[in-house]
């Protein structure tokens, strides 16, 4: 079973507007982030906290995707993801921001091939590591057994994390600004397979 973990319950104030749910393609932002996980995944675990009544409503029917509502969503994304990684149920798992609507799927598909037990995955472009990263089987207890001050950047360094060269800029592409989703939405989608 390939899993992502999908965080989508912050409140995009740097955004000034609710992200998740900003037009996008024929969707929203969110739509499409999902869309491209489930090109690859066969389930995403979406964390859901600010206006998570809205998520649930929208995506709940969905066969492959398990809404898990993070009630402490304010205390940061940490918080989000140690929601997520409870309800997973083994082996290796993404972790991906709801933000970052073109990521291209076989991304996720070039990570799972170096799947390792060892080290935590992230795709490398253009001098940067971005997003999705794959984690394995035993991140899993160390997200849920770690102080509520961790992030997981750290935890990932702690365990061992190796970069996966690919070939698509949209690793880098999270909508954190009206700058930033004006300039990407004006964009194509300039990404090639990994």
């Amino acid at each position: 079973m390939k899993t992502a973990i999908m965080l989508a319950a912050g409140f995009s104030s740097r955004m000034g507007s609710w992200k998740m749910m900003l037009p996008w393609n024929q969707g929203t932002v969110l739509d499409s982030a999902l869309q491209n996980a489930l090109a690859f995944c066969d389930q995403v675990i979406l964390v859901t906290g600010f206006r998570g009544a809205e998520l649930h409503q929208r995506y709940a029917h969905h066969p492959a995707i398990q809404i898990c509502h993070n009630l402490n969503f304010s205390e940061g994304m940490f918080s989000s993801l140690r929601c997520g990684a409870a309800a997973l149920t083994g082996g290796h798992f993404f972790v991906v921001p709801g933000d970052m609507p073109a990521i291209d799927p076989a991304v996720y598909a070039r990570l799972w091939q170096h799947a390792a037990a060892d080290c935590c995955l992230q795709p490398f472009y253009d001098g940067g590591n971005g997003h999705p990263v794959l984690l394995p089987p035993p991140l899993i207890s160390r997200i849920l057994n770690a102080p509520p001050e961790s992030n997981l950047r750290s935890l990932m360094q702690a365990f061992g994390r190796r970069s996966i060269p690919v070939n698509s800029k949209t690793i880098h592409w999270d909508l954190d600004t009206p700058a930033q989703y004006q300039r990407l939405r004006a964009l194509p989608a300039l990404s090639t397979s990994p």
